[in-house]
């Protein structure tokens, strides 16, 4: 069964999401037949990097308001994000376009660390306050989580997986999606949002009831009848 999950490495929803997610898969009896394939999906393709401001600061200034107004706007997130285990800090988190981030994830789905690399990039962004379009740090974060060094610099020094990381924001179009994070269970059910986690786990049920209703195996009948097989035995 596969889970295709839309969402931007900067996006604070997107992370509490994820964990939601993951709470409902851990305890899903079938857990060993989903297949998670994580989707790129800039929330501001146009952001321009300002390392030198937090997110308290930048919204501050986008809204025209006060940093304290900023702070309190940002206090639920912050608040439901640790009622998930997360730490998060706008206070150091750098404002920066993930555009490169997200062609750095495409290349971690090539060697299958797709959701490791996410989940790296999340907490560097949210966390601890990494400049996510750096390529020093992009660099070291994709090694850190198994990538060759060598062919994470070859591919931030070029445009690859450019088209792909503009193709999953194409696809997300498609089906609906006005913003992350965004999960479509067979390309047949999708859950806008950072739902609970029971929530999640209705849909898991539901989706691989539909999912095994259009890949049912085969039924065998006992009775035994004379076959021939490759090894050339015939009984």
């Amino acid at each position: 069964m596969k889970i295709e999950i839309w969402s931007d490495v900067m996006c604070p929803f997107c992370y509490i999401g994820k964990r939601k997610f993951e709470v409902a898969l851990e305890k899903f009896a079938h857990k060993d037949e989903v297949e998670i394939i994580w989707k790129s999906y800039q929330l501001n393709p146009n952001m321009v990097d300002q390392p030198n401001k937090d997110v308290y600061e930048y919204l501050a200034e986008v809204k025209g308001q006060s940093r304290d107004w900023s702070i309190k706007m940002h206090q639920s997130v912050v608040t439901s994000a640790a009622e998930v285990g997360l730490d998060y800090r706008f206070d150091i988190a750098k404002v920066a376009n993930s555009f490169d981030a997200h062609r750095l994830i495409q290349l971690a789905k090539k060697h299958n660390l797709g959701g490791a690399m996410e989940e790296r990039l999340f907490k560097a962004y949210f966390t601890e306050g990494a400049l996510i379009s750096d390529a020093n740090i992009l660099t070291k974060l994709g090694t850190e989580i198994g990538l060759k060094e060598a062919e994470v610099k070859q591919v931030l020094a070029g445009d690859e997986f450019a088209q792909e990381v503009q193709l999953d924001a194409y696809e997300a179009q498609q089906m609906g999606c006005s913003g992350v994070p965004f999960f479509v269970f067979n390309r047949k059910m999708a859950v806008p949002g950072a739902v609970d986690s029971a929530v999640f786990s209705e849909v898991l049920e539901e989706a691989y009831q539909e999912w095994m209703k259009d890949n049912s195996t085969l039924k065998f009948d006992q009775k035994d009848g004379a076959i021939c097989t490759p090894e050339g035995d015939c009984k």
